[in-house]
């Protein structure tokens, strides 16, 4: 078992995105980490066409799940997309690859070297992503995007109230998360376990695996804690993306203070692999809007 690897779970529609990252974690991977990809078994061969077999190591979606006793397959087949990757990605650990390991997403991009001390502190324990969100929380205030910070403390309050923990709210987010498979485990042994439930059961739209992974090293402090701010600029808005760039952010620049870049899927749609399935009215309309808002980056 390696005390550290990297991971990302990704699926068809992906692809160009992590072949981008496959080609950053390729260009600056400086301790040579072995990088896990995992994707549904019927998706291998494509992955194989746009990325080709150099470089990672796959494994199955399928697998995963399956090594989970507590797991209901049917469950995993019949669940959206969208909610069952986060639950992929928060059991990769039981395969026991590695103690530790850095879940990516498809549309991270590394922009400098990165090395496993990174990651791990000297004796070995994860850094933990934990902050408060503050900077994101003002400037969506800043833009009139009130909502933003609206909704995410509304989930931090409801999976901090499923551990009965009061205080301040913290967030292990964005991507890439530093996650610990002592702290999966203790949630499992722990949380669910006595509650004759799995990760399968837990983990909904309301309940993201992000804030459950923190709340439940919070409480149940499988690890020490070493926070540490985000290792990635995540761009989670165009809006956001757009008003940094006029402000002068770039690349080199962000090297000074990140690892990467998070350029949100949800809004670069340019490489999404295969056609839109929207009509062309609505892809019009989606451009407009983008432009609009791209407009209001220079209004302070």
């Amino acid at each position: 078992m390696k005390d550290f690897v990297l991971y990302c779970k990704s699926y068809s529609r992906d692809f160009l995105r992590l072949k981008r990252l496959l080609e950053s974690v390729q260009q600056f991977n400086a301790d040579r980490l072995d990088f896990y990809i995992s994707t549904p078994k019927a998706e291998k061969a494509l992955l194989e066409q746009v990325l080709g077999t150099s470089g990672y190591i796959w494994v199955a979606d399928e697998d995963i799940v399956a090594s989970n006793p507590g797991a209901n397959f049917a469950k995993y087949q019949a669940m959206p997309g969208g909610l069952s990757q986060q639950i992929i990605k928060s059991e990769f650990w039981r395969l026991g690859f590695a103690e530790n390991y850095l879940c990516l997403d498809s549309d991270c991009v590394f922009i400098r070297k990165f090395y496993k001390a990174d990651f791990l502190a000297n004796d070995g324990v994860p850094y933990t992503v934990l902050h408060q969100n503050k900077e994101l929380f003002q400037i969506s205030t800043n833009r009139g995007q009130e909502k933003v910070e609206r909704e995410l403390r509304l989930e931090a309050e409801r999976v901090k109230a499923a551990f009965d923990r009061k205080g301040p709210n913290f967030y292990c987010a964005p991507a890439p998360f530093i996650w610990s498979a002592k702290v999966w485990q203790s949630l499992d042994e722990q949380y669910l376990q006595p509650k004759g439930i799995s990760l399968w059961d837990f983990i909904s739209p309301e309940l993201p695996e992000t804030l459950i992974y923190g709340e439940a090293l919070l409480k149940y402090r499988a690890i020490p804690i070493i926070a540490i701010e985000p290792l990635f600029r995540a761009y989670h808005y165009d809006w956001q993306y757009f008003l940094m760039k006029r402000l002068g952010e770039t690349e080199e620049k962000l090297a000074q203070n990140y690892l990467g870049i998070i350029y949100q899927s949800a809004w670069e749609s340019e490489l999404n692999l295969g056609q839109s399935q929207k009509s062309a009215p609505s892809r019009l309309l989606k451009r407009l809007k983008r432009f609009g808002r791209y407009l209001q980056s220079y209004h302070l």
